[in-house]
């Protein structure tokens, strides 16, 4: 399988001036990362506040340039400033608050505004928007303005305004963080349709574990390192190593956890209700 994002000692230091310009202090935010992301993958990547999680997200869109390593993204080197149009176009980028992205007065303008400043031709626009709003299941919201949608319905246009640019690849930083409970469950079902159906890869950076269970794989981080990795059953099930690194697991998971504790003879790798179910009915 392709990969999409080859990292390779990837190193971001944040660097504070003083008055003369002059470097005052630094700050690593990520320190020599290897990373590989397969085309059609949907790809978790926890950390606490600070562990570097969202400064990887913004160097995947180039936002942000390696200080020292590479990043390609789909075989383009991000350092090269003429590859930063295109790698934007591979990987778009969804934000924590949507509002931050949404622009136009009317949605359909919205999610047209990309594919225009690509100067793709009125008519493909117009098929693009109409199939970007139909993925997200907003097609009959197209003439709503976006002022009086809900937070959950104005991120998945946002997510709507990049799917009609047609990336391989989006990032989603936190995107749920700002969201209530209905809300986070309309985006993530999202992204996982725009996942399994559509065939696009999905980096979701988040702080909700029941969010990162549907992940293929999970990608922990901690002071601009990988801490952890693996599938979302190997990683939850080292809850004691989560714990440490300042992050919870998903709520059934802890609990077969502290049943192993208590002697009973149970699997770790439980992240649902319905897993628990199944493990505990056995052993009446």
């Amino acid at each position: 399988m392709a990969e999409i994002v080859h990292a390779r000692g990837l190193t971001y230091k944040y660097e504070m001036l003083n008055e003369v310009g002059d470097v005052e202090r630094s700050h690593i935010a990520i320190n020599a990362v290897d990373l590989e992301v397969n085309e059609g993958e949907f790809v978790a990547i926890l950390g606490h506040n600070g562990s570097g999680k969202s400064t990887m997200a913004k160097h995947i869109n180039a936002l942000l340039k390696p200080t020292e390593g590479t990043l390609y993204i789909k075989g383009m080197d991000t350092k090269n400033e003429e590859n930063v149009w295109d790698v934007r176009q591979t990987a778009g980028m969804v934000f924590q608050n949507p509002d931050n992205q949404i622009i136009a007065t009317i949605v359909e303008e919205d999610v047209a505004f990309g594919p225009e400043n690509l100067g793709i031709e009125p008519k493909i626009i117009r098929n693009r928007v109409k199939e970007a709003l139909n993925v997200v299941e907003m097609e009959g919201y197209r003439k709503h303005s976006p002022n009086k949608l809900s937070g959950g319905q104005k991120q998945r246009i946002a997510i709507a305004g990049v799917i009609a640019m047609k990336p391989q690849c989006i990032v989603l930083d936190e995107p749920t963080a700002m969201l209530d409970p209905s809300g986070r469950k309309e985006v993530i079902d999202t992204i996982t349709q725009l996942n399994k159906k559509e065939g696009i890869t999905i980096i979701l950076i988040t702080h909700y574990m029941e969010e990162a269970i549907k992940a293929d794989r999970v990608i922990v981080m901690d002071e601009g390192k990988i801490a952890l990795k693996g599938t979302p059953k190997q990683v939850f099930s080292k809850v004691k190593l989560m714990k440490e690194l300042g992050l919870d697991v998903p709520q059934v998971t802890e609990l077969a956890y502290m049943l192993k504790e208590g002697g009973l003879d149970i699997s770790q790798e439980i992240l649902t209700i319905k897993e628990m179910v199944d493990a505990l009915c056995p052993l009446n």
